[in-house]
């Protein structure tokens, strides 16, 4: 049983608000907001200067665990989550093996159930091979199916670039479609225009030359049209260019959109200029493109045309992305620092506190309809961190928790502070130290 905790004195962001309250928690979950006479049983948290957010629901990592952990795990990776305020996540498929059946889905929800410090939920992987055993599977009851990272299985993986096997899927299946969206014949096409050029080392500032914002915008909008057609739920994931957002909609509530986007945070933060600085530490697919497009992002994220934040994490062990171009892996790890970098934001004027939330925690338990989670309201599980806006500190390889030891952020001074995360209604992150053995919850979805 989770102990009684009071934080006192803090300012909680909730529903597009900020007001200075007590917070109980009892038994796991948000008992009262107000305030709270102090008990002698009580654990005290003082808020007072603080700002209280609910746990971020990060929609979209890649722990690697199964067959991938000597670049992160579920423990690790989960903890640095958790340092990050982070409380919930979303894990993809493309795993060893890839999580192709319900009964490999079954297994890592296993798997979580001892090694996860956060919340989780798990996508079922499908395919070209695939689809025909997913469309037989009861998705009503998954959080979603997605082809993310399958392309690195073999080419043809990525449904954005298979209209028929999409259209199948988009016709059968009742869960959330989650896709990466962009056109394999054009990136082919790019790639070998570099490698008659430069060989083997192409230069990495051309990755988004490679990976075209054409190469985006041509299958996102062909997803979204065929979507459209068979009324399905789809998701297109880690939007990247300014082009494609105003494919997206913001005529009316996210409850009842089919058709859903994201930003992820390191397509917010850096910019193609940042290539010369970072090389192939920044390679994401899709690709890191202009400032245009990363203030396009900015907007759309404002007006509710992209509907929540990820982070996309993908480590990889610093050996594999150190290699030349085209042997270099794509992706890096930023859950540790998804929040910081958004307070940044708000610090310099670009977006509110209460948008963050929104946007972090609110808005992806609505959109994947996370049952008492993402809030500060009584009632709900007691997710929350408690964030100092005014407290510097530098990044370093010495305070990272990720397993494969580097962050493209290294050397980054944030302005604030992740001070404490309690998930569940347990205090597991206090300044630096962890409360060990208790784990996360299984997400449950309402549909």
């Amino acid at each position: 049983m989770a102990q009684i905790i009071v934080v006192q004195h803090t300012t909680v962001v909730n529903e597009g608000t900020s007001f200075i309250a007590d917070v109980l928690l009892v038994d796991g979950r948000i008992e009262k907001i107000g305030t709270i006479p102090i008990n002698p049983g009580y654990q005290v948290v003082d808020g007072t200067g603080k700002h209280l957010l609910p746990g971020i629901i990060d929609g979209q990592v890649h722990f690697r665990d199964p067959g991938l952990t000597h670049k992160g795990d579920l423990y690790t990776e989960s903890k640095a989550a958790i340092a990050g305020g982070v409380t919930s996540f979303i894990d993809m498929p493309n795993t060893v093996p890839n999580v192709l059946t319900v009964e490999m889905l079954a297994d890592k929800y296993e798997l979580a159930s001892h090694k996860s410090l956060a919340n989780y939920a798990f996508f079922l992987g499908v395919n070209g091979d695939t689809i025909d055993e997913v469309i037989k599977t009861d998705t009503s009851k998954l959080i979603g199916v997605s082809d993310d990272g399958l392309y690195f299985t073999k080419k043809g993986n990525l449904l954005a670039d298979n209209p028929e096997t999409m259209e199948k899927l988009f016709t059968h299946c009742k869960a959330i479609i989650a896709i990466h969206s962009e056109k394999e014949q054009l990136i082919e096409k790019n790639e070998n225009a570099y490698r008659q050029k430069y060989g083997d080392n192409v230069p990495v500032k051309f990755h988004p030359v490679i990976r075209s914002t054409k190469a985006c915008y041509e299958a996102t909008k062909r997803a979204i049209s065929l979507a459209k057609k068979h009324n399905a739920r789809l998701h297109i994931l880690h939007l990247t260019t300014e082009a494609e957002t105003h494919l997206f909609e913001n005529d009316i509530p996210l409850r009842e959109k089919k058709i859903t986007t994201e930003v992820s945070v390191h397509h917010l933060w850096f910019s193609d200029k940042d290539y010369e600085r970072l090389g192939t530490l920044i390679k994401w697919n899709p690709a890191i493109k202009t400032e245009q497009d990363k203030q396009g992002l900015l907007r759309a994220l404002l007006d509710d045309r992209i509907d929540i934040i990820t982070t996309d994490h993908a480590p990889h062990t610093l050996e594999e992305k150190q290699k030349p171009y085209f042997q270099s892996m794509s992706g890096a790890p930023m859950v540790q620092h998804s929040l910081n970098c958004m307070l940044e934001f708000y610090k310099n004027g670009f977006i509110s506190l209460e948008k963050i939330v929104e946007k972090m925690c609110h808005n992806p338990a609505i959109l994947y309809r996370i049952e008492k989670r993402g809030f500060i309201k009584a009632g709900y599980y007691a997710d929350l961190t408690l964030v100092d806006l005014n407290n510097p500190w530098t990044v370093t390889k010495e305070n990272l928790l990720y397993k494969c030891g580097w962050s493209p952020l290294e050397g980054t001074t944030f302005s604030t502070k992740i001070e404490k995360t309690v998930v569940n209604g347990n205090l597991i992150y206090d300044n630096g130290q962890f409360q060990e053995g208790i784990f996360g919850m299984p997400l449950v979805c309402n549909k």
